[in-house]
């Protein structure tokens, strides 16, 4: 019995890490994370006017015109890309401040505009999502 036990405390103790295909990212969730990671230097609408904003070298993107610098479309994957680090962010490079291991707690798949399915942590997920909901028209 005792082998069971350690067997079923291991498989609960891994299911936090185990994706959610099912679940859609949540803006709302994604607002929470905002207001406390990113809302200092990108201000409360995302429009890069928050308090810490004259300190950096460079100003913070307004969020809310992503898919306007994009020909109209929001570039998702690219948006989970500047976060989570694959890609560079003028201003700091790969390594967004303060986020570390946060955004890895928990595992989530997305899909792409096409369809395709991309694999980040559920932090994230609901982030882009939250900036996609904010995007201004054109």
């Amino acid at each position: 019995m005792r082998p069971v036990a350690l067997a079923l405390t291991a498989l609960l103790a891994a299911a936090p890490l185990r994706a959610a295909p099912d679940d859609d990212p949540s803006p709302e969730a994604g607002h929470e994370v905002y207001s406390v990671f990113c809302q200092s230097c990108h201000g409360t609408g995302g429009r890069g006017d928050g308090d810490f904003a004259d300190l950096l070298s460079r100003p913070p993107a307004d969020l809310t015109r992503v898919a306007a610098r994009n020909g109209g479309t929001f570039p998702a994957l690219e948006v989970m890309r500047r976060i989570d680090g694959r890609a560079d962010v003028p201003g700091h490079g790969v390594i967004m401040p303060v986020f570390g291991p946060l955004f890895e707690l928990e595992v989530a798949i997305t899909r792409t505009e096409s369809g395709q399915p991309v694999v980040t942590s559920r932090s994230i997920a609901d982030l882009t999502a939250w900036i996609e909901s904010i995007q201004v028209p054109e």
